[in-house]
């Protein structure tokens, strides 16, 4: 596989970078993080230098997803999460890369994500309470 300069996972992949490999095929390799979220979290990355995981052959996509699938079994057999949370990523490293986060309720992830659904869901839930009868509930609790 051909090597970018300075690109970090071109270097661990070609073996000139230390990583902590946890498995691999012929397409991809996953790797611990080492700034970790969490225990055990993992980039899945591509052996081949791309930086836009839709922007991999067939094959490759496949591969990383088979790899991030195999790793996350691990970790909920290992680690078990409640979650495990995958992202792809290429953006301040351009090298295709998913993170694997292994979760759990109540962590900071957890609590991040909750608060993003409850921020999608809240125009609904603001709207509902333009209704008539409810502010008409809201003012009858607050009435002397």
């Amino acid at each position: 596989m051909p090597r970018h300069a300075k690109c970090v996972f071109c270097d661990i992949v070609s073996g000139n970078a230390k990583s902590y490999k946890i498995y691999e095929d012929e397409l991809s390799m996953c790797i611990l993080d080492i700034h970790p979220y969490t225990k055990g979290h993992c980039l899945v990355i591509s052996k081949r230098h791309v930086p836009w995981w839709h922007e991999l052959t067939d094959e490759e996509n496949a591969s990383l997803f088979k790899v991030a699938k195999i790793v996350s079994k691990k970790m909920m057999e290992k680690f078990k999460p409640d979650f495990i949370f995958l992202y792809a990523r290429g953006r301040r490293i351009p090298h295709t890369h998913l993170f694997l986060i292994p979760t759990y309720s109540g962590d900071l992830l957890d609590k991040f994500f909750n608060a993003l659904e409850n921020f999608q869901e809240s125009p609904q839930i603001l709207a509902k309470l333009k209704e008539p009868s409810e502010l008409e509930k809201a003012a009858n609790l607050l009435k002397f």
